[in-house]
Formats: structure tokens, C-alpha cells, sequence
């Protein structure tokens, strides 16, 4: 009778260990790497330490819950040139920011766009792994008092793997803010909008027709009109008047008696068709750059969000342990032209409303 509990103890462990070890090779497969290319969360399995049967079925069950959620998004492919490269590995990812369970949830490269001369920057983000949050400032949209606003607590800076700008001041974003239960500012039909949902997932698309109102949507941030769909870009991203996609700076300064320029600092965001975040920026873009970029990057629907030096920015934080607080002393610039960088969103006096990227909980 003890043979056979013992037996049947020893059965119950070997299929748990197995199970995990199953997850986890489909992981790695979904990713396409491999133990070399960095750790998981599992990986003491691999190397064969013994787990007692209630730890592997806990793991098991972490695991499997993680699944259920969705497996890590395949690994972005090289983007191809526009033309001929005038910077080393353009179009080339490199991981970024904190890594989940072992594993990338963001890359970046960066690529001249056509008719160009200088590298935007592209950021391609794991919607898997991470989840989104809106932060509100006095500035855009005003209001408040918000809870999510400048500075990112401590205990938010324990999960945050990379944070963006948002958009125009409302005054000129043609557009509506939604978020923590509160309409800031009405929603346009049509509008450009980043909508971030209950538990963190995100969209972009064409108020109305795209994405609308649900009871999981908890922001909306709208900018314009759209930039990018049906993965190419819009037919008003052609226009030769450019300054229907805002006001820009001129070329030394932003004096309002200065005549501003089209091929300024720009940034956009979009979405893939297998629901990865693309973020880009850049200095001497065209609206419709900024789409073509987007649509290389692989993009179906994408905005344009905000525009002029000082304030496009993407920054990613990598503390030197999994749970460490992200700090200006950690984060890196996706773009080092950027004006802002990683202390801006941990400064109490920023006023901009802005998108952050955490680890899912």
C-alpha cells in the first residue's frame, strides 16, 4: 500500500514537472529563443533541482495562469530600409527596458524614413507582458486632481518597464480625454484614439468605427484624426498642407513670431495586427513619414500624438533586479536627441499627460 502511495506521489510529481516544462518550451517557441538568449522565471527547472510536489504544481499553476493570459508575442522581425542604410543596423531590434520572466517585452531600432537623413527611433512593445496606464497632468488635459499623475510612485516604478508622451495640449488636439471614471473633455466620432482598457490592454483607432465606448474602456485619449489604417497610411497623411496635423516650431526656435516648418520633431503610435504597441519619434518628420514609418514597423491603425522638440520622448527603465524601482538612473532615451528624458516623468512638475508600460501583475 505504501509502494503503491509512493508510486502514485512519484507519478503525480513527473507529470507536474513535465507540464511546466511544456509551458515553458512553448514560451521560448512563441518568442523564438532559447535558454542562451536569457533566463525565465522556470529556469531552475531546466538545470534539474528538485522541486517538492507542492512547489512544482504551484509552478505549474503560475505557469499555466500566465498562459491563459496570452504567450509572449513572437519577436519583432528586422525592418527592411527605405533605402540605401546610412546608419549601422538600421531596422535591426535590440531588447529593451526590464525583462519579464526572463524574456524582452520591449525592442528597439531605428530607421531613416524615406527622403530622410536622419534615424527615427521605432519601439515595439509586448501588449502580452505589458499593461497600460494614462497619466493625466494639470497642462493636458488639466483638470483633476487625477491619481495617476507626475511623479510615477515608488510602488508603480516597481513593474515599469517604458513610458511615452501623449498628445497635444486639448486646445488643439480636436479631440476628447476620458479617464478614472471622468469625461475631461467630450469624445470626438472619428477622432484618432488611444483607448487603454480594464487590466491594461490597449488600442488605437478611429473613435466610433475602430473602438468605442464598453465598460472595460477606463481612458481615451484622442489626437486628431487618424494617421495610419487598414496598414497604410490615410489619405489626409498626403496633404500638402501639413499644418492641418498642428502648429510646429521653426527651424532654430519656437517663437510664435517665427514661421514654423513641416519636417519637424514628431511622434506617433500604432497598432499591429497581432496587437503589439508601436511607438516612433523622430527629428525632420512629416506627418506622413511618421505613417510610413508606423506601416513599416507593421502597424494597421496608428496617430499621431505629440509634435515639436520639446516634447516627444520614449524612455525604458531596466533596474538591476526583477522587482526594482525604475528611476531616472536606470532609463534610457529611445532617441538620445530627445530633449526630455527618464526624469521627466518622475518630476512632480511635469504637466503632460503621458502612457506608461508595466510588467501585468
Amino acid at each position: 500500500m505504501r509502494a503503491h502511495r509512493r508510486l502514485s506521489w512519484l507519478s503525480a510529481t513527473v507529470l507536474t514537472i513535465a507540464a511546466v516544462a511544456v509551458v515553458v518550451a512553448a514560451v521560448h517557441a512563441a518568442r523564438g529563443t532559447t535558454a542562451a538568449h536569457g533566463t525565465t522565471g522556470t529556469r531552475r527547472l531546466a538545470h534539474g533541482a528538485a522541486l517538492p510536489d507542492a512547489a512544482a504544481a504551484s509552478a505549474a499553476r503560475h505557469v499555466s495562469h500566465r498562459s491563459r493570459r496570452g504567450l509572449p508575442l513572437p519577436r519583432p522581425k528586422a525592418l527592411r530600409p527605405f533605402q540605401r542604410p546610412l546608419y549601422a543596423r538600421e531596422g535591426v531590434w535590440h531588447a529593451a527596458g526590464r525583462r519579464l520572466h526572463g524574456l524582452a517585452a520591449v525592442y528597439e531600432t531605428t530607421l531613416v524614413p524615406p527622403g530622410g537623413t536622419q534615424p527615427a527611433g521605432i519601439a515595439w512593445m509586448d501588449t502580452h507582458l505589458l499593461a497600460a496606464r494614462l497619466y493625466s497632468g494639470s497642462g493636458s488635459p488639466g483638470g483633476g486632481p487625477y491619481k495617476y499623475t507626475a511623479p510615477i510612485s515608488a510602488q508603480a516604478a516597481t513593474t515599469l518597464v517604458a513610458a511615452f508622451n501623449g498628445g497635444f495640449y486639448m486646445s488643439a488636439a480636436e479631440g476628447g480625454y476620458y479617464t478614472e471614471g471622468k469625461m475631461v473633455y467630450p469624445l470626438r466620432d472619428g477622432a484618432a484614439s488611444l483607448v487603454i482598457y480594464r487590466g491594461g490592454s490597449v488600442n488605437v483607432g478611429a473613435w466610433g468605427t475602430d473602438v468605442s465606448m464598453t465598460r472595460n474602456v477606463i481612458a481615451v485619449r484622442q489626437n486628431l484624426v487618424p494617421l495610419v489604417a487598414g496598414g497604410r497610411p490615410t489619405p489626409l497623411a498626403y496633404t500638402s498642407d501639413w499644418q492641418l496635423w498642428g502648429a510646429t516650431c521653426g527651424a532654430t526656435n519656437c517663437a510664435s513670431t517665427t514661421p514654423g516648418i513641416e519636417h519637424q520633431w514628431r511622434s506617433g503610435v500604432g497598432v499591429t495586427a497581432d496587437g503589439a504597441l508601436v511607438y516612433v519619434q523622430g527629428p525632420g518628420l512629416d506627418p506622413l513619414q511618421v505613417a510610413q514609418l508606423l506601416v513599416r514597423a507593421g502597424v494597421v491603425r496608428g496617430m499621431q500624438l505629440d509634435i515639436n522638440p520639446y516634447w516627444p520622448v520614449l524612455v525604458t527603465y531596466r533596474p538591476r533586479t526583477p522587482f526594482g524601482e525604475a528611476t531616472p538612473a536606470n532609463g534610457s532615451k529611445l532617441l538620445n536627441g530627445s530633449i526630455q528624458g527618464p526624469a521627466t516623468f518622475f518630476t512632480p512638475s511635469w504637466a503632460r499627460d503621458f502612457i506608461t508600460m508595466s510588467a501585468r501583475g
